[in-house]
């Protein structure tokens, strides 16, 4: 490719690229004025959400005697897991959308000047882009998100919660039938329903960046088996999926605030939550970096093509640089400090081991943990209910120094 001639032509309007920017919700949020992608917007639409959500069953509990006291075993200031969710998760899981959106904006820049895509995989990577982006603003696929919460959030989720095993200020189950509170039925119908909506659109912007990765995977990727991030030049994709670490947080905080309600309200303890917090960590890592590895097939053959050339390469350089100083062919007046002929053959041999050490993989062990605590940072505060603080904070010294 003639970087000097094509380049310019390739950088002359680039796709944009936003998983966030688009939808019917976020035309629902622009008609609210609460579109848009600065902090003083986020915030708003924040807000709007905890009015809409929490609100309404702080004033329905005070109303029917359920916000604090004896009048049942649960009342709402005390229930931990609704605060977390529609408080914290909520809030973070709107945040994320600014944070997402930041990240993540750039990566079909960096795809077109690092070369990654040439002049001739151009079309392809713009149809990739192009189908991405059809795909976030599909209004069927959020009706179908709507379909989902309602059809299956109020009918099994709602009976769930209220079969929690105690009266509450939700409601309770009286003779098998579930008899909810006023605050119920807003929580039923209005607060879950919004905040399910808002995590599944989550998880269905994950799914359009996996597909995204994988129609890219199917493109010859201009990959470079010498780049010092030892993954052919995409190792910036896993710094990138550092970017939907708040989702992450936010799935744990719910994880988090069961296991509160559980503990502090039915006798359960936190060692007993080990395979869900296990669990939830792998599927969420997973869900993350899992799309990364579509990616593996063309980075291993990227290595191999590039053992091989860079192999004959320096195999021919060694040849010469014998024949030249140690089988007697340099002139007579060629002296040997000062050549830079050594030099250039350590520099090869540093080139060819940067190779040898080229991953299958776009991602590294740090991204794999750094996702992994942004998942159970959540629940670090439930460790004090099976060690003093004192203890737990020596612990995390020796760990950090």
């Amino acid at each position: 490719m003639n970087n000097g001639e094509s380049m310019p032509a390739m950088l002359q309007d680039p796709p944009d690229f936003s998983l966030v920017l688009g939808g019917p919700l976020y035309q629902l949020w622009r008609k609210a004025h609460l579109g848009g992608d600065a902090m003083a917007v986020v915030l708003r639409r924040i807000l709007a959400a905890v009015l809409l959500t929490w609100l309404p069953l702080l004033l329905l509990s005070l109303a029917q005697g359920n916000l604090w006291g004896d009048s049942v075993k649960l009342d709402f200031l005390h229930d931990i897991e609704m605060h977390v969710r529609l408080l914290i998760a909520l809030p973070i899981l709107i945040l994320a959308e600014l944070i997402v959106h930041q990240r993540m904006r750039p990566v079909v820049g960096h795809f077109l000047t690092s070369g990654l895509i040439t002049e001739a995989t151009r079309a392809q990577f713009t149809a990739a882009v192009t189908a991405a982006l059809r795909l976030r603003n599909s209004v069927s696929a959020e009706v179908l998100l709507l379909l989902l919460v309602y059809s299956v959030g109020v009918l099994v989720v709602m009976p769930a919660q209220i079969g929690f095993g105690t009266s509450s200020w939700y409601g309770s189950t009286q003779d098998g039938a579930m008899q909810p509170t006023w605050a119920g039925w807003w929580m039923g119908l209005v607060s879950l329903p919004i905040f399910q909506f808002i995590l599944l659109r989550w998880y269905f912007r994950l799914f359009i960046w996996a597909r995204f990765l994988w129609q890219v995977s199917r493109i010859q990727l201009n990959l470079m088996p010498m780049h010092p991030d030892r993954a052919g030049g995409l190792g910036f994709l896993g710094g990138v999926s550092q970017a939907f670490a708040p989702v992450l947080v936010a799935q744990g905080a719910l994880l988090a605030g069961l296991m509160a309600n559980r503990m502090f309200f039915a006798g359960a303890t936190l060692i007993e939550f080990k395979y869900e917090v296990g669990g939830l960590v792998a599927v969420m890592v997973f869900a993350v970096l899992g799309p990364l590895l579509v990616l593996s097939p063309a980075l291993a053959a990227a290595r191999r093509t590039g053992m091989r050339e860079y192999g004959a390469l320096a195999h021919r350089y060694a040849i010469e640089f014998d024949r030249k100083w140690l089988r007697g062919g340099a002139a007579v007046d060629e002296q040997l400090i000062g050549s830079g002929d050594i030099q250039s053959l350590a520099d090869l041999g540093n080139s060819y081991n940067i190779m040898k050490e080229m991953k299958p993989l776009p991602f590294n062990l740090r991204n794999v943990t750094q996702l992994g605590m942004a998942t159970l940072l959540p629940a670090a505060p439930l460790l004090l209910t099976i060690m003093p603080l004192e203890q737990l904070l020596a612990g995390l010294a020796k760990i950090l120094l």
